[in-house]
């Protein structure tokens, strides 16, 4: 069950066939539940997966706070980030962008050491974590983005299953996977478990926890 780079890109690459279409006139509206856009969701994926890879790839990461890059918020109410994207270069530059970050995270965490720990506020974690939180990420912002745009999304169980066991111990039984990763992350009910009000995972090392 270990999540692995290949992992985050083939979520990468789902997100990418699932959003390549958009419109560049379509991104402007809430991406399901959230006050964010479909353009600034898609964005802060981005934004996740060069941040796991910039925490993950020192050869000495903090443990106890963030690798020091600037970021900001683009409006108020906005996900504050460091990786924006022009919006005049469109669908196909958010894809670009995306899959490039992406592609960074995965390469971190192959060339890192398996037992590096570095830095998060669910956890100080290893590279394959940061690989998992970038799985997650990308899932559930691809299917925000896509229920907001009424496109289909389903990933596949076993991606889904790595992910959960990675960062989720102890979620209810549920036969789908994908569908119990969507309840952890407060994004649907489980028959008799309402939708979560707030969670987050526990991206510590399996052998550090309690």
């Amino acid at each position: 069950m270990t999540v692995t780079p290949a992992d985050v890109t083939t979520a990468v690459a789902l997100l990418r066939a699932t959003l390549r279409d958009v419109p560049d006139d379509a991104w402007d509206v809430p991406a399901g539940t959230l006050t964010w856009t479909c353009w600034e969701t898609v964005e802060h994926t981005a934004d996740d997966l060069f941040a796991y890879a910039l925490q993950i790839g020192p050869s000495d990461p903090p443990t106890d706070t963030h690798v020091p890059a600037r970021w900001r918020h683009e409006r108020d109410g906005g996900p504050g980030g460091t990786i924006f994207v022009e919006r005049a270069a469109g669908t196909l530059g958010l894809m670009r962008v995306t899959e490039a970050c992406g592609a960074m995270l995965a390469g971190v965490v192959a060339a890192a050491p398996a037992e590096r720990l570095s830095h998060h506020v669910y956890g100080a974690s290893d590279p394959e974590g940061f690989a998992a939180m970038g799985v997650v990420e990308t899932l559930v912002h691809t299917n925000d983005v896509a229920t907001a745009l009424r496109l289909d999304f389903t990933p596949p169980a076993d991606l889904c299953a790595r992910a959960i066991a990675r960062l989720f111990p102890g979620l209810p039984d549920h036969p789908d996977p994908w569908e119990r990763l969507l309840w952890a992350t407060g994004r649907a009910a489980l028959p008799d478990h309402p939708r979560r009000e707030s969670w987050r995972w526990d991206g510590r090392p399996l052998a550090l926890r309690g």
